[in-house]
């Protein structure tokens, strides 16, 4: 009889566990929007999102974006399990998320996320007109990630080139004028042969103070067409 029990226990608990193991795509709340100045008709136009996943029963967030007309609807969602499941505990986990737009025509796109747009000034996203057919008018340095020193207002680029015909020779900023900064790192040929050697590198960069927001967004564009993206706490005397 024990035995039987434990056996008609076991079948109506079987499928509440396969339940809380399954997942579902759920949309996740988002609490800012970052569009990047600096893209023209030829880039791979990126749109920077962030939220937070509001417990560890959601996992894995993930963006798909849709051009319709002259807005760009981006859908930011995460896996999320039952909340029976034993490895859900209480705890806001926050994400920065690039989404890639692809290529765009010449002008200002409205920004929609979630099927919501009440991000004010960082709802629109404005593209150049490209003067040339190349894919990028610039090359920039090979960027793997940024070390930031937030006190001071500077950060550091490092990464590899892949020959040591190339150096810097220009950081240029350019600043949506409310919540980001993009960094864009040119880089110089220096003699026409440019044999395969990775090079490392690290450049110290002292982020301009020209915006009045305390958290800004820091959009280094790299050499592969991508970007580093991360969250800037500016300090002011």
């Amino acid at each position: 009889m024990k035995h039987v029990k434990t056996f008609l226990i076991l079948m109506m608990t079987m499928p509440m566990m396969a339940f809380a193991g399954t997942p579902v795509e759920k949309q996740v709340p988002i609490d800012e929007v970052y569009a990047p100045l600096g893209f023209d008709s030829n880039d791979n136009s990126q749109i920077i999102v962030t939220g937070f996943l509001p417990n560890l029963c959601h996992k894995s967030p993930k963006t798909e974006s849709e051009i319709k007309g002259k807005e760009i609807h981006i859908n930011v969602t995460a896996l999320k399990y039952h909340p029976t499941n034993p490895f859900c505990p209480e705890m806001i986990v926050p994400f920065v998320q690039s989404v890639n737009v692809g290529l765009l025509d010449k002008g200002d796109y409205k920004i929609v996320v979630n099927g919501k747009s009440p991000y004010e000034k960082e709802s629109k996203i404005f593209i150049a007109e490209s003067s040339s057919n190349a894919v990028d008018e610039n090359i920039y340095a090979n960027v793997h990630y940024i070390e930031k020193t937030e006190g001071d207002h500077k950060m550091k680029l490092v990464g590899y080139n892949p020959s040591d015909c190339l150096v810097l020779d220009e950081v240029k900023f350019i600043s949506n004028k409310n919540n980001t900064m993009s960094v864009l790192p040119k880089m110089k040929k220096i003699r026409d042969f440019c044999p395969m050697k990775m090079t490392p590198f690290s450049y110290d960069i002292e982020v301009p103070k020209s915006l009045a927001n305390p958290k800004i967004l820091l959009h280094v564009r790299s050499m592969d067409g991508n970007s580093i993206n991360s969250i800037f706490h500016q300090t002011f005397e």
